[in-house]
């Protein structure tokens, strides 16, 4: 006759039932088929194709639109789409914790981030912005090593000296005159994106804990919420007293597709097709960031790179490959979690 289960044999038993449940879904994700694995490849390349597309268009619309109320209204477009997250009933499990923790995502990731970046692409090319802020990887890593004593591999080590090589090298070619065009070659420009992009490193290192308990869109939401309340004081004067019938139409279009596409659709793109492609090839894709910025500086506005970006350029991208693709044998690396610039 069988033994019958005490409570806690019950709540063991119970609890690997659970598990085995939840880890289920991931263990199918990684064995995908051909087609479907491509397809998610697809979804890290759209997004990535959009936040570079944004680094360019986010310096034609600086030209007619002020910083101040180029960023307030975007939190402004963001937060009336996501309005719909934000409902008392769910808010209220959020403990005290996870909301300092989403106030510092916020202010690094998303207020401190658009100003950075927005205030950089209006003094440098897109095609240098577009180099620089593909070093957010490498700059996680570096943090992680620096902040949370996470040392870093071989091939990640490698990876982050590649990006401070290309980051020096354009800095080296603007200093010297050598520019995409004569208005774009600025030190400070440079220096603007860098802190942009250490800002969204930062962003990306307190998200670690907090995507356990919380959903991402969520956190997207929340953090975009407090991200208005941080800029209306910065945004108010100037949305007040800008002329808004100065901006052309098409410039207005710009706009609201930078909202969406910054805030909705390049995050909703990546953390679909993250959850799907493996972490060894999923760092690859964030190498078509800097090509999207770069072609939509040439395409429409007229800037031409130099030797200095093409080597930058190909500094950064081999440092991405690098850290990215595992040798055969090798255990894969974990997923690359770094959600696209928001």
């Amino acid at each position: 006759m069988p033994k019958a289960k005490t409570p806690a044999g019950r709540s063991i038993v119970r609890q690997d039932a659970i598990l085995r449940q939840a880890l289920r879904p991931i263990v199918c994700r990684t064995h995908l088929p051909a087609h479907l694995m491509n397809r998610y490849a697809f979804l890290l390349i759209a997004a990535m194709l959009l936040v570079g597309s944004n680094v360019g268009i986010g310096k034609s619309i600086v030209a007619f639109v002020p910083v101040p109320v180029f960023a307030s209204l975007r939190f402004v477009i963001a937060v009336a789409v996501l309005w719909p997250l934000y409902r008392w009933s769910k808010m209220r499990r959020v403990t005290r914790g996870e909301w300092t923790n989403l106030f510092l995502q916020a202010f690094f990731g998303t207020f401190l981030f658009t100003l950075l970046m927005l205030n950089g692409v209006q003094r440098t090319s897109a095609v240098a912005a577009g180099v620089i802020t593909s070093t957010i990887p490498a700059v996680v890593a570096l943090l992680a090593w620096l902040l949370l004593k996470e040392r870093p591999g071989p091939r990640a080590l490698a990876a982050i000296v590649l990006a401070m090589a290309g980051i020096l090298i354009i800095n080296l070619a603007h200093s010297h005159g050598t520019g995409a065009t004569g208005e774009s070659g600025s030190l400070a420009g440079n220096a603007m994106i860098m802190g942009a992009v250490v800002c969204e490193s930062t962003y990306v290192i307190l998200s670690r804990r907090l995507s356990q308990t919380l959903p991402a869109i969520d956190i997207c939401a929340y953090t975009h919420g407090f991200g208005l309340l941080l800029m209306l004081p910065l945004g108010a004067h100037a949305l007040l007293h800008f002329d808004y019938s100065s901006v052309p139409g098409s410039t207005w279009a710009l706009l609201v597709w930078y909202g969406l596409s910054a805030s909705i659709f390049s995050f909703w793109l990546w953390m679909k097709g993250i959850r799907h492609v493996p972490g060894a090839l999923a760092g690859v894709f964030t190498a078509v960031l800097p090509i999207a910025a770069a072609t939509y500086g040439m395409v429409f506005l007229g800037e031409r790179p130099t030797l200095a970006h093409g080597a930058a350029l190909a500094c950064v991208i081999a440092g991405l490959i690098l850290a990215s693709v595992q040798p055969r044998g090798t255990r894969s690396a974990a997923p690359l979690a770094v959600p696209p610039a928001a």
